[in-house]
Order: C-alpha cells, then structure tokens, then sequence
C-alpha cells in the first residue's frame, strides 16, 4: 500500500514474530519453519493474544470450525509441542506456558510486529496531542511500514482471519489519522496521489475520500476535488442505497462555494476542518470572547511521571469525545492506594487543559486532607468562588449552588478534576449540564452509580514501567548498575507508584545507600510500613485511609484473608474463615473488592471470581491481625480454611474413582463450601486439582505449621489424585516430607503409616523398587497394627508389586491376593479392581487366556460401575496387552486406541506416555515404521516432561531397535 512504501525497517527492528502479513518467524539463525495449516493457525492465534491466555477450546474452533474430531485436544498439543521446539531451536525469546484451561505466548510486546506496531501508534497519537505533529507522522509511517499485506494473510482460518480483519481496522485507521495529520502540515500537493490509490483501494470509507477531497482543493484542483466527491456518492448509492454523511455532504458544499474556512488552518491551531463537520468549524470561529475569571486550579504535573501509554492515551480520548457531540462523558480513573490514580489525572488535565478546556480548570481533593469527606456543598462553593462569583452572592442552599454553577459553566469549556472521590453522592452535584466540559474522577471506590460514566481500572506499573520510574527519580546509572536488585525492589512492592516514589526519594536523599541496602530492609517484614515512609508519602497512611472507611466485619474479614497465601483466592474461602454458611459468599468480599483491598484475578471453574491481596497489603493487614482477632479465632478461621480445602479435594477425588477408594481416610473435620458451588467447580475434579494445586500445596504447609496433622497427612495423601495422573512426583515427595514431619512430631501412628506407604507407592512409580520396600513394610506393620484394612491392602498391593518385579509371580499373586481379600473387607470396589488388573497381567504372562479375560472382565465392570474412567482406561490397556501377547495386533491397536481417547480427554499425561508406548510396539510389530517411531517419540517428550527419563529412556532405545541405528535426540 502506497502510505508504508520507504518506511520498511527504517528505525524499527524487525521482530522475530510477525503477523501484519503472512505469518513469518524468524530467530538468530534466520528463517524458522511453522508447519503451514495447524501450527500455523495455532501460532497466529497465540501471537495476537500475545501474554493472554487462549483457552484450548477456542483453538479447537479456529483449526476446524465444523465438527473437530474426537482427537482434536491431543492434535493441538502436538502442534503446541512442535511449535515450543521450533521456537527454542529458532533462538526466538518466546515460550508457550500451559495454562489450566489452555496456552499463554510469553514475549516482549515488541518481539511481535503487531505490538511494536501498537507501541508506535500510541506514541505516534501522543506527540499529536502535544502539538508534534510531523514526529507524529514519521512515527504512524514507521507503524505502517511493518504491514506487508492483511493480518495473518493466507492463514486457513474463517474464525481466525475474523479476529485479524480487525487488525486491518485498525490499520485503516492509522492510515486515516497519519493522512490528516498530513494535511494539518500543508503536505497536500504531495499527498494527492497517495491519497487517490487508497481511495481506490477502499472506495467506501468516506473520511479517506474527504481527505483526497480537501487535498485536491488546496492543490488548487477543486473540479477534480468535486469529481471525487461525486464518484463516490454514485458508488454509495449503488453498492448500499446510501447517500454520503453528512459530514461528506457539507464538505462537498464549501468547495463549491470555496468557502474560506476551507484554507490551510495556521500551525497553532490543533483542530482540522477535514476531521469535524464544516457547521462545528464555523462555530470554533464565533465563539464567545473569553470570560473575565479563567480558573486555573491544577496541582502541579509531575516531571518524572510514568504510566502505561494506552492508558494515558485512552483517558484523554475519553475526556474529550462527548466535546464534539455536545455530550457530558465524566471519566473515571479507579483504582487501590498508592497506584497513581492522581498522578495519571493531573497528567491528563495539564494535557487537555489549553487545547480542550481553554476556559479553566476546577480542582477538588474530596477526600479531605483531614480524611473527612469533603461535601458537595463545600466544593461547589469554592468553585464558585474559583468562577467570579462573591462570596456574598453564593446561595446557601445545595440544590441553588448546583443549579449557579451549571449555569455558569453552560457555554464554556471547563476541565473539572474531583480527586480521591469517596461516594457518588460526592459527584453528583459537581456535574456541568452540558458536554463542552469535561469531567475527570478518581476514587478508591467503584462507583457504579454514576450513569453514562467511562470507567478505566488502573494497575500498578509493569517491571518495566516500574525500573523506569525508579530509574527517572534516583537516576538511571544507578539502576543499571544494580539492576537484579532494582527487580527486586519492584516486585517487593509489586509495582505500586507511591512505593517507588517512597524508596526513590529516600535513596536519592542517601546517595550512598545501594539499592541493594534498600531491599535488604525491605525484607524484614515487620517494618517494611515503616521503611516505605518520607516525609508526606506513607504506604501505611495512604491505606490507612481506605482501611478505616471499612465496616468492622469487613475490617475483620480481611485481617483473616490474609491468613490465605497465593495470589488466586477463591470466593468460598472468606465465608470459611469467619465461618458463614451464606449460599452466596462471594457476596462477603465485595466491599473489600469495591474499597481495592482485594483484586479480581481470575475465574474458577465454578463461574467465581478468585481475587488476591497485594504484597503491600498483605503486609498491612497482617501487621493489624493481632490487635483485630485473637488468637483462638485466627486458629479457628486458619483450621476451616484447610478443612474447606481438604472437602473439595476429598469431593474430587470421590468424583474420579467414584467413591472414597484407594484411599486412607482421616478424621479430621472438614468445612464444606456451598453444594452448587462444589457441583460447579468439580465437573472437571482432576482439572480443578491442577486449577487450584497452588492452593492446595500452601494448605498442607499451613496445616503442618499450625500443629493440624491429620489435616495435614490426609490432604497430601489425598493429593496423590493429582500428582499420579498428571506427573508431578516432585510435589508428591514435597508435600509427603512434610507431612510426614508433622504426623511424627504429634504421635500420630495411623497418619505416619499413611504418608509412609504413599511414599512406598511414589517410590513405585519412579521405578524404584528397592527403596520402596521399607516404607511399604512398615506402613503395613502399623496399619495391621491399628487395624486399618484399606492401609493394608494398598500396601500388600504395592509389595505385591516388588515382588512381580524381582519375577517371583507366585509370591506376587499371594499378595495380590491378601490385597484382595482386605479390599473386600475394606468395601473398597476400584482397589478390588486394581489388584485384579494386576493377576490379570500375570496370568496373561502364563500364557492362561482364559483367566487373565475373566479377571480384566471382572475389574472393567467395578470400573464401569462406578463410573470411574481411569480405572477403565487402565483395564482396556491390560486388555490390548493381551491381545499383543497373543499376536492379534489390529485389534490390539484399536483396543489402545479407545485408550489414548480416554487417556487424552481426562488429562492423564501418565497414561498418556504409557499408552502411546504401547502403540508404538503395535506398530512395530505391524512394520508400520514411521507411524511406530512418531507414537514412540510422542510417548518420549511426555515422559521427559513428567520426569519419567527412565521411561523415556526405554522408549527411545526401542527407537533405535526399530530404525536400526542410533539417533542423535529423539521427541
């Protein structure tokens, strides 16, 4: 297109991801290959929500967007697999993370075109607004040189190629926004035909043609200017039966009657004929004279100031929109203490204030620097004042203040900042009743109640944004030189402005104090609230504010919430700690959500909001527990909060194998959240254990910490659930050594021989025999002790195990036959069902057919009975085993295929690797050579990623049987 022609790669560097065009990559070594098709489509849909994650359903639909098959899952972890190798091998820095519901692309904005492309327009649309508007040009010139044709062209993908044609928007209206900037700048005898070839091109949008109109006109061409006007509107009528806007039209008719508002405008002025209707531009032309009192009531902008662009950038846009169309827009700005809510408005207003609101600028602090609320009443009688009137002449009564200052502000074009609002009461009365002013507001609170408001939630900085501040106040070199601690002081307060501010100006007043001095204080958290105090700015004064605003339940709930680690809190968790059994308790942290103390992070499954403390008010908070809740109730609240964890854990784990099987119960009490809460949550329990495995591992720390052994051993041996079928044997072992601790120093024999014989079975499943024999005998010497059956058939079970492995089957089969026996007693099916899976693959060893059906017969009906899909996975894998021992390899292979189905759609990566390994060896014995090594090598890469390298081992050697060679490296 001829706007970007002379501006590839001048300035910008090429980024390794690129989508404004067909999909190229490249790295250090030059080009990289994506498979075109799938993978293709997969990378296209994660680079345009670059950082966010993309849920594993939508990329389900944007590969096949009619009936996907039974496969699709597992196919787009493939191609998220091949897509991870390509990247690393590529040297690209970018990585695909797993999420629990799908994928997240971890890179810097500008490792994409599309982000640098963003970035420059942002930049680009803020030296406009600053006067600048050649750097303007050159920047959106620079953004449009990286398109190479439409977003993610040739991408074979209708849903796909519906997300990029916004991009190719967007682009349109840069193109527009640079064309008449251009104009603005007198460039029109240069730009005329540019302009006519992208008229061409978009024949439909009326701006771009109004721009060539305006060009030709002030080329003194101005038949030719009507000609294109003309052109357009019998194209309008005959592509839709329309006539041209209004804006067009009117346009139209000041080149006929060359009307002399039509002349090149002079630099100073800001605003362009060509981008507002020809009546509005008269009307900028007669306004009234200037009024006798201008107030000019803005606190000071702050030099150093920082934020995100877009934001800035969308703030001011907001503020300015209703101008136009004669429509109030009160803007708000929101957010908790400390996150530079203030900052970011005085910034905005001092940007708009001579442009947009050349009549003044009204201020108010409402909260009051006594920390009482200032009334309306008040404000509006200082802005009253600010507007001429004398003070004699200022009504007493409310609704007479309102209806004065309405009055005066109704033909003018006044900016009002009302900082730090603390109810919409506040608000209400200060609103102008026309849209030539603006409105700018920032509260703590959430506001809800003012009607047609534009709300921007505002976070802290990004560690970027945050290095630069730090670095803009104590100086950049001193950043550079200590940049990991610089890091660390960013994320000790997690971004926060007024806590950089706060450690900037106290290392700037000691310029011999490093930045790593300042962490290490910082790191003592019970005077962290004293360090992060200078002079006026204070951390703990600034929350302090908000704090004792809160009712005392409210003050008292989130003293307890602070007892809960993690940054993803869910909703259920506050009514466990203060123990309320509301069906909706969700509801009992929204004031401390609406006053920023607690922030939204994400969803659960259940359709809840999951929310967490700051590092900085959990810092706060928990340095007011004590004096908030004694003792006995923090112990009671931390005792609940496991129990509701240990319930859900305990409800998910009867949800995959269909009962309280193959398990060890406690006693311990448990808190029982909401019934549809839990119905919702545990549609997918194995899905919810890995969704909230965080949680879960800091419930069993706090349980060892606060003396709660039973909870503690019961939640970690609950846990294996997760860890066995999704391969996670490092945190088996972790939360095993701790429980294991805590049951020892309580006495607790029933709890140690519980967390010995998980540790038997985790030994097991390393393949390491030997080591698990001790702890299985004696995890099984205190069960027959105490008399606990299921203890003791889950342990003869896994010694039954060792012996198959040291090939002493009759000895196995005898205990695998007291398991049994035990099991039966126990009333528990699915343990009766494992160990005659376990016979089965001896007796099918021996060559006994017969036997070996009738037992994996039997286990697949338990199994099928209770509805527990593992376990029926499991027993069809035995079944395929059988049919290869008996050399029946097709139905062997469709038997296992029915397997990695099942294996696949519940997320048992285990089964998964092991499945596919036994595809693999089908395949192989059907001299079916490429398809054996592509299942073998699937079957190695996820054994490498569950840290199963001797399995991975084994199946790379099979490999090489196979191809008759070594192989450099393999999956």
């Amino acid at each position: 297109m001829a706007v970007s022609s002379g501006y590839k790669g001048s300035g910008v560097q090429a980024a390794p991801l690129r989508v404004l065009g067909p999909l190229e990559v490249s790295g250090e070594l030059g080009a990289v290959y994506v498979a075109p098709g799938r993978q293709e489509i997969v990378l296209g849909a994660l680079v345009l929500e670059l950082n966010r994650v993309v849920e594993t359903t939508y990329l389900v639909d944007v590969i096949w967007a009619h009936d996907p098959p039974k496969t699709a899952r597992t196919q787009v972890q493939i191609c998220v697999s091949r897509l991870r190798k390509a990247l690393s091998d590529g040297g690209i820095d970018a990585t695909i993370e797993t999420r629990a519901r799908g994928y997240i692309l971890r890179a810097p904005e500008d490792a994409t075109d599309i982000g640098t492309f963003r970035r420059l327009v942002t930049e680009a649309h803020a030296l406009a607004r600053d006067g600048q508007k050649a750097p303007a040009v050159d920047m959106l010139r620079l953004a449009l040189g990286l398109w190479r044709g439409r977003c993610l062209a040739g991408a074979p993908s209708e849903v796909l190629a519906g997300t990029a044609a916004r991009w190719d928007e967007i682009r349109l209206e840069a193109v527009e926004t640079c064309m008449r900037l251009e104009l603005e700048l007198g460039r029109h005898e240069h730009m005329v035909g540019e302009l006519q070839q992208l008229v061409a091109h978009h024949p439909l949008r009326e701006r771009l043609r109004g721009h060539l109109m305006v060009a030709l006109y002030r080329s003194g061409r101005q038949a030719e200017a009507l000609d294109a006007y003309h052109q357009g509107r019998a194209m309008l009528t005959e592509e839709l039966g329309l006539d041209p806007g209004r804006e067009l039209r009117d346009l139209a008719q000041a080149i006929l009657t060359d009307d002399a508002d039509l002349a090149l405008a002079e630099p100073a002025e800001a605003r362009s004929l060509v981008a507002m209707p020809l009546s509005e531009a008269v009307q900028e032309r007669s306004a009234d004279p200037e009024p006798v009192v201008t107030p000019r009531q803005l606190p000071a902008d702050i030099g150093d100031f920082v934020a995100d662009g877009a934001i800035v950038s969308e703030v001011c846009d907001a503020v300015t929109e209703g101008q136009e169309k004669g429509q109030l827009h009160v803007v708000l700005v929101l957010g908790g203490p400390g996150v530079g809510k203030s900052t970011l408005a005085r910034h905005v207003a001092h940007r708009l204030a001579t442009e947009y609101f050349p009549d003044g600028q009204l201020y108010c602090d409402l909260r009051g620097r006594d920390g009482q609320p200032v009334g309306p009443a008040q404000a509006l009688g200082r802005f009253l004042r600010a507007l001429g009137v004398p003070g004699q002449a200022i009504p007493d009564a409310l609704d007479e203040r309102a209806e004065m200052y309405r009055s005066l502000l109704a033909d003018r074009r006044i900016l009002v900042l009302l900082d730090d609002v603390v109810s919409e009461s506040q608000v209400m009365p200060l609103l102008p009743g026309t849209g030539s002013s603006g409105v700018l507001v920032t509260s703590r609170a959430q506001l809800t109640a003012l009607p047609g408001a534009r709300r921007f939630d505002l976070q802290p900085l990004s560690p970027e944004q945050a290095t630069h501040l730090l670095g803009r106040i104590i100086g950049q070199h001193r950043v550079e030189n200590e940049r990991e601690a610089a890091r660390g002081l960013v994320r000790m307060v997690g971004g926060l402005p007024l806590a950089l501010r706060i450690i900037g100006a106290r290392l700037a007043a000691r310029p011999h104090w490093s930045l790593t001095s300042m962490w290490l204080r910082l790191q003592n958290e019970h005077r962290r609230l004293d360090e992060l105090a200078y002079g006026e700015l204070s951390i703990r004064a600034s929350l302090s504010l908000s704090y004792d605003g809160l009712a005392a339940a409210d003050r008292r709930l989130l003293c307890l919430m602070s007892l809960a680690e993690g940054t993803e809190i869910p909703s259920w968790l506050g009514a466990a700690l203060i123990d309320d059994r509301t069906p909706h308790p969700a509801d009992l942290l929204e004031p401390l959500i609406d006053m920023r103390f607690l922030d939204i992070t994400a969803m659960d499954q259940g359709g809840e909001f999951r929310c967490g403390l700051s590092q900085i008010v959990r810092t706060f908070v928990h340095e007011r527990l004590p004096a908030e809740i004694p003792e006995s109730e923090r112990a009671g609240a931390a005792r609940r909060m496991v129990g509701g964890w240990m319930a859900l854990a305990e409800r998910a784990h009867k949800e995959i194998y269909g009962g309280a099987y193959t398990i060890v119960a406690g006693r311990a009490e448990r808190w029982h959240p909401p019934e549809d809460h839990v119905r919702r949550c545990l549609r997918d329990p194995l899905g919810w254990l890995e969704s909230e495995q965080t949680n879960l591992l800091n419930a069993v720390e706090l349980a060892a910490r606060s003396g709660m052994d039973e909870l503690c051993w019961e939640l970690a041996t609950t846990l294996v659930t997760l860890f066995e079928a999704r391969g996670y044997p490092e945190l088996w072992a972790r939360t095993h050594k701790i429980a294991l601790t805590a049951v020892q120093e309580a006495g607790n024999e029933r709890g140690q021989a519980a967390v010995l014989g998980s540790l038997g079975t985790l030994h097991l499943h390393r393949g390491e025999h030997e080591a698990a024999g001790p702890y299985l005998s004696t995890a099984l010497e205190i069960f027959e002790r105490v008399g606990e059956l299921s203890g003791q058939a889950l342990c003869l079970r896994d010694l039954a195990r060792i012996e198959r492995h040291h090939g002493d089957d009759d000895r196995a089969l005898a205990l695998y036959e007291s398991a049994e026996r035990n099991f039966v007693r126990a009333q528990d099916v699915i343990g009766r069902a494992y160990v005659l899976g376990e016979m089965a693959h001896i007796t099918m060893r021996r060559a006994d057919f017969a036997r070996t059906r009738s037992y994996l017969d039997e286990a697949l009906g338990i199994c099928r009975s209770v509805g527990f899909d593992r376990g029926q996975a499991l027993t069809l894998r035995r079944l395929g085993h059988m049919l290869m021992y008996q050399q029946r390899y097709e139905a062997a292979e469709r038997t296992l295929l029915e397997v990695l189905a099942m294996v696949g759609a519940s997320g048992d990566l285990v089964g998964e690797g092991y499945v596919l390994h036994d595809l693999g060896r089908v395949n192989a014995h059907l001299r079916r050579v490429e398809q054996a090594v592509q299942y073998y090598s699937q079957s190695a890469r996820i054994r490498d990623r569950i840290l199963d390298h001797s399995g991975a081992a084994a199946v790379r050697a099979d490999i090489v049987a196979i191809l008759g060679r070594p192989m450099a490296s393999v999956g």
